[in-house]
């Protein structure tokens, strides 16, 4: 994870795109300037963070059954649950499964998992845009290399 860059995907673990369901997996930094703050003597990983991490296992589930002709925004989070607390070091597994798509919106489900045990999840809604250029595509292809994201579903 680089929270900085708020890249919060550390590896794509498994895509099904017959189920349109992701698995992803990310390690929580045991240093970084956010658990300063969040808090000091007791480092907690914070739950904006979380939605953010279940937001970009979405992100990715969406850009590969869209073939990426199209870029998912965060639009709206809906019942958003933190069910218990991510640590430095704790190793997170995010899955996300495509609930609905048309009309320029998508809806997934999205769970945070550590060690087994269910940590938060979400309802989160999309807006599907065109890239805005293709600078901004470039960037998200040579993201989805770094990340191990199926070949497969860049290409049209």
């Amino acid at each position: 994870m680089q929270l900085e860059y708020f890249h919060l995907i550390d590896r794509i673990v498994d895509f099904k795109f017959d189920e349109k369901k992701i698995a992803v997996e990310a390690l929580v930094p045991k240093e970084n300037t956010i658990f300063e703050g969040h808090f000091p003597g007791y480092p907690l990983m914070p739950g904006v963070l979380l939605i953010e991490s279940m937001a970009q296992a979405s992100g990715w589930l969406l850009l590969g059954l869209l073939k990426f002709e199209r870029m998912p925004i965060l639009a709206a989070v809906k019942e958003a649950k933190v069910r218990g607390s991510v640590f430095p070091g704790d190793l997170i597994a995010i899955e996300a499964g495509l609930t609905h798509e048309g009309s320029g919106y998508a809806m997934t489900e999205a769970k945070i998992r550590v060690g087994g045990k269910l940590r938060a999840n979400s309802t989160l809604t999309f807006t599907l845009i065109p890239f805005p250029n293709s600078d901004m595509r470039g960037y998200m292809e040579a993201m989805a290399q770094r990340v191990g994201f199926p070949q497969q579903a860049i290409t049209p």
